[in-house]
């Protein structure tokens, strides 16, 4: 029922120049125009640009890159279980979190226009200061999809504009990152030195889940699960990469 309603209210509302160029941006990177344009002029406006509303809270696209991170996970976690059936759950996180990391999302982001929408302050110059904007602009988008037309919509867009066209599966499989290999060669510069510990076994009746530790300099970093001990150093290796910012999230 909301989201007809907002459908006949998108009608009859008068809009500004500017939110007709941004209707049309909408329209073509998402395949449909905005029935409520409040969320989406929300979700281009970056913190940096943002002003106060009440005490000191700043409208900006955070709170909806929070959510369209959310519905992100769901939808991807979801196309890749029922697609790899018969593949465990290492292999499904690993594969998901190559899918939405900041660069790939950033990627995307590029591609399908979000740098045209966004709004940002251009003239911050420190580092990493708009190091995933367009990126998570992006999962803001889909936040305002969700808001304006609901799961379904937003599931198809995430499918149908996102994954399908600009994700290999396959390819990502075959280059799946060596994390291990990484932080290796980043202790090498650091003249650090790096061991993986076997902390424990857990029989789960029809296999076992393996917990390792990585360390560097004997100092405790990470901890990694997997269905083997490699599997679990590169997990911990992964987390460590993580923890060093040697990885975007």
């Amino acid at each position: 029922m909301r989201l007809f309603v907002n459908r006949i209210k998108s009608v009859f509302i008068s809009y500004s120049k500017e939110d007709k160029a941004l209707i049309a941006s909408i329209k073509m990177i998402a395949g449909s125009k905005p029935y409520n344009l409040k969320p989406y002029k929300i979700a281009t406006q970056h913190t940096s640009v943002a002003k106060s509303v009440k005490r000191g809270f700043k409208e900006s696209n955070e709170r909806l890159e929070y959510l369209g991170d959310a519905v992100l996970s769901v939808v991807v976690a979801e196309y890749l279980f029922k697609r790899y059936p018969f593949k465990d759950e290492g292999f499904l996180t690993e594969i998901r979190s190559r899918i939405v990391s900041r660069d790939s999302l950033n990627n995307v982001a590029r591609t399908i226009g979000v740098p045209q929408i966004v709004r940002y302050d251009k003239k911050r110059k420190t580092p990493n200061s708009h190091k995933s904007l367009f990126g998570n602009t992006l999962e803001a988008l889909i936040g305002a999809i969700y808001l304006d037309k609901g799961f379904k919509h937003s599931r198809s867009f995430i499918l149908n504009k996102l994954l399908k066209p600009h994700f290999d599966i396959e390819e990502l499989i075959n280059t799946t990152k060596n994390y291990k290999s990484k932080l290796i060669e980043w202790t090498q510069k650091q003249s650090k030195s790096p061991s993986f510990q076997h902390l424990e076994t857990i029989d789960k009746g029809h296999y076992k889940e393996f917990i390792m530790e990585v360390r560097i300099d004997d100092e405790p970093i990470a901890k990694g699960h997997g269905l083997s001990k490699k599997k679990a150093e590169q997990d911990a290796a992964r987390e460590a990469c993580l923890k060093l910012e040697l990885e975007e999230q």
